[in-house]
C-alpha cells in the first residue's frame, strides 16, 4: 500500500524531465533552435529595407494577412509571437536555473577562481542579459513606437529609418547584434551537443556552421543601420 501511494504521488514525466539538468539543457537547445530560425527569417525580412518603402511595407502587410482566409487578420503574427515568447521565457528560465545549480554545486573555495569559468559561459550569460533588455527596447521602438522618434503604425520602413537616424538607436542595436552573434556562435554548438548531434567526426563541421551562422546574422542585421547611416537607405 505504501509503495502504491508513493507511485501515485510521483511527479509526471514532464515535471521530472524539467527538474533534471538534461531536461533543462534540452529546453534550452529546442527553444534556442526556435529563436535561431526566427532570427534567420527576421534578418531576411529586414534586408527588404534596401528595396525601398513599398517593398518593406508591403512585406509587413503580407505578414499580417498570412494564413487568410483560414486564419483571421494578424492571427499568424500573434501565434508566432506567443510561440516566440514561450521560447524566450523557457530559454531564460532554464539558463538561470542551470546557472544557479552550477554555482550551488561548486565547493566554496572554488567560487573565487574566475579563471575556471570559461569565456563562452560568461559570454552566454551576459549576452543573454543584453538581449533580454534589447528585446524590450526593440518592441517599444519598432513594434509599439513608444521610443521611436517618428513612430508610425504600419510603416516599418519609415520607423527603421527614424530609429537608425539617431546615435543611441544605432549604438543600442549594434551592441545587441554583436551579442546575438556571440550567443549564436556558442549556443549553436552547445545545443548540438545536447541534442546528440555532436561527435568526434562532426564537431569541426558544427563549429564551422556555428561560426558561419553567427557572422551571417551579425552582418545581415548590422547592414540595416549601416545602410541608413551611409545614406543608402533614406
Amino acid at each position: 500500500m505504501a509503495l502504491a501511494t508513493r507511485t501515485e504521488r510521483r511527479p509526471p514525466t514532464v515535471v521530472r524531465l524539467w527538474r533534471s539538468t538534461i531536461g533543462k539543457k534540452t529546453v534550452m537547445a529546442v527553444s534556442g533552435a526556435i529563436m535561431l530560425l526566427y532570427l534567420v527569417f527576421h534578418m531576411l525580412g529586414n534586408l527588404k529595407v534596401f528595396f525601398g518603402p513599398d517593398e518593406m511595407n508591403g512585406y509587413a502587410h503580407w505578414l499580417r494577412t498570412l494564413g487568410e482566409p483560414v486564419l483571421h487578420h494578424e492571427w499568424f503574427l500573434w501565434i508566432a509571437r506567443v510561440a516566440l515568447l514561450a521560447a524566450v521565457v523557457g530559454h531564460g528560465v532554464a539558463a538561470y536555473q542551470l546557472s544557479r545549480r552550477d554555482l550551488a554545486a561548486r565547493p566554496v573555495g572554488y567560487r573565487h577562481k574566475l579563471a575556471r569559468t570559461s569565456y563562452a559561459t560568461r559570454t552566454m550569460r551576459w549576452g543573454g542579459v543584453i538581449l533580454a533588455l534589447f528585446i524590450v527596447w526593440h518592441l517599444l521602438d519598432l513594434t509599439t513606437g513608444h521610443v521611436n522618434p517618428n513612430g508610425e503604425a504600419g510603416r516599418p520602413y519609415e520607423n527603421v529609418v527614424a530609429t537608425f537616424s539617431t546615435w543611441y538607436g544605432n549604438t543600442i542595436y549594434v551592441v545587441a547584434m554583436l551579442a546575438v552573434g556571440a550567443h549564436v556562435r556558442h549556443g549553436f554548438f552547445s545545443a548540438a551537443q545536447t541534442l546528440g548531434a555532436g561527435s568526434a567526426t562532426r564537431d569541426r563541421a558544427l563549429r564551422l556552421t556555428a561560426n558561419v551562422l553567427a557572422v551571417a546574422l551579425t552582418l545581415g542585421f548590422l547592414a540595416v543601420p549601416v545602410g541608413v547611416m551611409t545614406g543608402i537607405v533614406e
